[in-house]
């Protein structure tokens, strides 16, 4: 079984409350659910929230939705993903973020169709950068999440679900899915407001007439608007990571 979790919290630093910013009248992170769920491969989709209370509002939020909403650690995300698949007897996990709404579900269906044929142990999209930032998803095996459970000891092997499986590589078979094409200059993502600008201006021009939008969908409309294309080119990707790498010594 094929279990999504995707993690999702209102204490965000950079731009609080983002998951539930309104897009074309739903929460962003609803968007983003939208897409995901056109993944044919995934069995159940989970929202992995915390427990702190200022979460609540995401739990409400999707109560009696087609979402399972989990709740944990704040701060440890790695414990807060093993007790979700302990839940949910997964087998394997796909990992999202919730920061990631213009996510094309055709990338996580051959990132999923990569792991599966090869027999990995682990695949992501992100070790060698190709997609756009906002592209991003890890596939992993149940037992690698129960190892990186109880033998992480770096805080930000607890924050970063797979940061265990990144420092020992040497342990596993893992595979990287790139892109044909480096886009890796493009960024997607939500961590900052002129972030959350251009992709809500991305919705409002291509959901309208096509709610399964492409990534080349995608390029061709940035290509078009420049200025939109703009609008976040200042900040660097994977900030918070960096972040979170410097609190370990």
């Amino acid at each position: 079984m094929i279990l999504c979790i995707l993690q999702a919290r209102m204490s965000s630093s950079r731009l609080p409350n983002k998951v539930l910013k309104p897009i074309l009248g739903e929460p962003m992170l609803w968007r983003q659910l939208e897409r995901v769920s056109k993944v044919k491969s995934i069995d159940k989709i989970v929202i992995a929230t915390s427990k702190d209370k200022s979460d609540d509002i995401i739990e409400s939020t999707f109560s009696g939705s087609p979402y399972q909403v989990f709740r944990g650690s704040l701060d440890d995300v790695l414990d807060r993903y093993y007790c979700a698949s302990q839940k949910y007897h997964a087998d394997h996990i796909l990992r999202l973020t919730g920061d990631c709404p213009l996510i094309d579900p055709n990338v996580i269906e051959q990132l999923i169709e990569f792991y599966l044929a090869n027999g990995f142990d682990y695949v992501c999209n992100t070790e060698v950068p190709t997609f756009p930032d906002g592209q991003d998803a890890w596939i992993f095996k149940k037992a690698l999440l129960e190892e990186a459970w109880r033998e992480s000891k770096l805080p930000s092997e607890r924050e970063h679900v797979t940061m265990f499986f990144r420092n020992n590589l040497d342990k596993y078979t893992t595979g990287s899915f790139e892109n044909k094409i480096d886009l890796s200059k493009h960024r997607w993502t939500v961590d900052e407001p002129e972030d959350f600008l251009k992709v809500e201006a991305i919705f409002k021009s291509l959901y309208p007439s096509n709610k399964e939008f492409t990534v080349q969908d995608i390029l061709k409309f940035l290509n078009d608007n420049p200025d939109i294309d703009q609008l976040n080119e200042s900040f660097l990707r994977d900030e918070g990571l960096i972040k979170s790498l410097k609190n370990d010594f």
